[in-house]
């Protein structure tokens, strides 16, 4: 099983966007996140910008829904060239049905989980999502410090995909760094946003391959891995 780094463009300077986005063109995704200012204190981009991007680079896009009303506005982003699509558990009004729509028009759902809200009480819908997103920061802003309380919460995700049997994929965000990504990828995550950690360094592009190398080497060496 591979490791995936989806670099997030929150950290990325706005005003040279498109320069940002091609610095990055190695990552397996560019995550794109979009907040309203309402579901989270904060405001960022729409769908003007990700219909740019999708036309900028080849790197499929990873949507980041903190957002009220994703039930409304998903679809929209799956036609503005979203590749994946993540809704936040705590705003959708109704997740099978936006996740089956999201699918049916083609694009990977996910659905992300706050901090604080746990994982159990989604099992019974995991079957409708390709990835599972643990926020391992308050959504809102770039640059927090990774909060290793979440890495238990990891490992209950990972254990319920396991008991399932299911192909998909478990993807963390906040704080992932070379210091915090082999404790994130031995708990069970296999997909990693990586904001200030990518575009902090003097060589985004090269800060990737370490990343996935780190989180590659860890993932191999897992227990959720070398026991099946």
């Amino acid at each position: 099983m591979a490791a995936q780094i989806s670099p997030s463009i929150l950290s990325a300077d706005f005003a040279r966007l498109a320069d940002e986005v091609k610095a990055v063109e190695g990552a397996d995704w560019l995550h794109v996140d979009v907040m309203d200012n309402h579901f989270v204190p904060n405001l960022t981009l729409g769908l003007p910008v990700v219909e740019s991007l999708s036309r900028a680079t080849d790197t499929p896009l990873d949507l980041h829904l903190m957002i009220e009303s994703p039930d409304r506005w998903a679809p929209q982003y799956v036609e503005a060239g979203a590749g994946s699509i993540t809704f936040h558990a705590e705003a959708a009004a109704a997740p099978v049905r936006l996740a089956r729509e999201i699918r049916a028009q083609g694009a990977r759902a996910a659905m992300a989980l706050k901090p604080a809200t746990p994982i159990e009480q989604y099992e019974d819908i995991l079957p409708e999502l390709d990835m599972v997103l643990i926020m391992t920061v308050e959504p809102g802003f770039g640059g927090q410090a990774f909060l290793d309380i979440m890495l238990p919460k990891i490992r209950r995700t990972r254990e319920l995909i396991t008991k399932h049997g299911l192909d998909m994929w478990l993807q963390v965000d906040g704080g992932v760094s070379a210091t915090t990504i082999e404790r994130c990828a031995e708990a069970g995550a296999d997909v990693f946003v990586a904001g200030s950690a990518v575009y902090g360094a003097v060589d985004p592009a090269a800060a990737v391959r370490t990343l996935r190398e780190q989180a590659d080497v860890a993932i191999a060496a897992a227990p959720w891995v070398c026991d099946h």
